[in-house]
């Protein structure tokens, strides 16, 4: 076959790997890496901060390469939003850390439960965070004790290791992954031979930016495919039967972009292979000049889907592609997969919604007995920050149901709010939020339950304490950043966004924003107004694109 060579810009270049004379570090963050791969920090950790504490570490390590192995500093207490972009980074961190767990697909086995639980209650402050990116986030995190944690974590399967940094970031799957009964096509080996061949290898531990991956073969398109980097979404071939449609380049943040299909078709079997040549043109080709154009979807919008699939083809994988149909759209009705639901084998799966994501070492122990009561051992995250029991039997159903629910997680009775509202970790912990965004959700949610007990569509809302998007903001119907609004608190609004049915990004209204204190009174304006305009079977993301804007505020 023959090779697509892609020539050198003739302008600036990007610092693009692929072109040998280009490989000297354009700004501080290549520096940084191209001096030590960040993996290297753990040894250091070990044998050097952990024993001499915070104040031996640099900063280098300490705002940099630590990520690699999932660390942040943590925002430190009393510092108001207004600050978070005239202070200095050793202003505004305190010298505790976040931790975030990476949980490949959203797997956590009852003893990998059990132990998350446990370093929560006895390493930080009884914190646990379920990400909309299927990890646990713990904060309150001694450098002192993250060995102790490692060793803990290691010994029942689970790693720290690229949770976060310049690199493959956790694998997202289907939490109901060979279990559900309208599967076309389980992702699991796809997601555990990514995780076993090359998270971890030096060869993919100094990307340009972060490099998020999505694998499902639900019907349901559960996993947010169009929003990351590369994402494989379950289809059937009409000659080759089910397998995976492939797209590339989606992200959010400050320059939202949504995946693009390469057309293609694969098979589980090949899903790694084709993983690893779309991370390589990432590495190679990806622009390090700067930071804000570093993603693969900044490269993708240049190249397009069909130049991407060419070189990904002649360069990388040296074998052609099946073309593929595009997935047909998800089934309606709410995909987050709370509530009973039947599985393939004849036993159940049990989804429960806690506020947010928030739970705790505690709250998991709980959940860990009632599991181990029901019979069964395996535990899922989901990407909507939900957690999903599998495997239980028919006659253990309802006594794990009461329990969950005696617990404040609902099941068969959440509300379309409890269920569609998602927040990111904001101002309490976040070093670059504005806002508050947990406290404040919850207090949504509490709020708009009081006033439309009745209202039972589906709404996503989405708060996020900064513009960095970290719970989607753009792909939500009601998307809420941190921003301040006349001296206080407040939120900017974005409206209409959506994945699966509505996969689209929403609309900002010019100089709609709503001040943290008349927020409960906006969001049930807005949702009272669509529930007495929806047409039959309309969906809030398609009332905004036809409401008139004085709707709409």
């Amino acid at each position: 076959m023959a090779q697509t060579r892609i020539a050198p810009p003739a302008a600036r270049h990007e610092g693009q790997w692929a072109f040998d004379e280009q490989r000297e570090p354009l700004n501080g963050n290549e520096k940084l890496k191209q001096e030590d791969d960040g993996l290297n920090v753990r040894h250091r950790i070990e044998t050097i901060y952990a024993q001499q504490g915070f104040d031996s570490i640099p900063g280098d390590d300490l705002r940099g390469r630590m990520r690699w192995w999932g660390l942040y500093t943590q925002r430190k207490p009393g510092i108001d939003g207004g600050k978070t972009a005239t202070l200095e980074p050793h202003e505004l961190e305190d010298s505790y850390f976040m931790l975030r767990v990476r949980c490949d697909g959203g797997t956590l086995t009852l003893g990998q439960l059990r132990t998350v639980a446990g370093i929560s209650r006895e390493f930080g402050r009884d914190t646990a965070d379920i990400t909309d990116r299927q990890n646990i986030q713990l904060h309150w995190v001694r450098i002192e004790d993250v060995p102790e944690i490692w060793r803990r974590l290691e010994s029942v399967g689970l790693t720290t290791q690229e949770a976060c940094g310049d690199v493959p970031r956790v694998i997202i799957g289907s939490p109901v992954a060979g279990v559900a009964a309208d599967e076309i096509v389980d992702g699991t080996p796809a997601i555990e031979e990514i995780h076993r061949r090359y998270i971890g290898d030096p060869a993919f531990s100094n990307l340009p930016r972060k490099f998020k991956t999505a694998i499902s073969g639900s019907p349901h398109q559960d996993v947010a495919h169009e929003i990351n980097d590369v994402a494989f979404v379950g289809v059937v071939h009409p000659e080759l039967g089910p397998g995976f449609d492939v797209w590339v380049g989606g992200a959010l943040s400050t320059n939202p972009m949504l995946g693009k299909r390469l057309g293609a078709f694969v098979t589980l079997e090949q899903i790694p292979d084709v993983w690893v040549g779309v991370t390589s043109i990432f590495r190679d080709y990806g622009y390090r000049r700067l930071r804000t154009r570093a993603r693969l979807k900044f490269l993708l919008a240049d190249w397009g889907p069909e130049l991407f699939r060419q070189v990904l083809e002649e360069e990388y994988l040296g074998w052609t592609m099946a073309d593929g149909p595009a997935p047909p759209p998800p089934p309606t009705g709410r995909r987050d997969h709370v509530g009973v639901h039947p599985q393939k084998d004849g036993r159940f799966y049990v989804g429960a919604a806690p506020t947010v994501g928030r739970v705790s070492g505690p709250l998991l122990d709980a959940v860990a007995d009632l599991v181990d009561a029901a019979g069964s051992d395996r535990v899922q995250l989901t990407t909507e920050q939900k957690l999903v029991v599998l495997d239980v039997a028919a006659d253990r159903v309802d006594a794990l149901v009461e329990g969950l629910e005696a617990l404040g997680l609902q099941v068969r009775n959440a509300s379309t709010f409890r269920r569609g509202t998602i927040a990111c970790t904001g101002i309490e912990f976040c070093k670059l939020a504005i806002v508050e965004t947990k406290a404040r959700a919850a207090l949504i949610i509490g709020e708009l339950e009081q006033r439309l007990p009745t209202f039972d569509q589906p709404i996503t809302i989405n708060v996020n304490g900064c513009p960095n998007s970290c719970a989607r903001i753009q792909t939500a119907d009601i998307g809420l950043k941190g921003a301040l609004a006349g001296g206080e608190e407040g939120y900017q609004v974005h409206l209409g966004g959506g994945l699966g049915l509505t996969s689209g990004l929403g609309k900002t209204l010019r100089g709609l924003r709503v001040p943290s204190s008349e927020l409960p009174d906006y969001l049930e304006r807005v949702t009272r107004r669509f529930d007495e305009q929806r047409l039959e079977g309309e969906l809030f993301a398609e009332w905004v694109h036809r409401a008139a804007e004085e709707d709409l505020r």
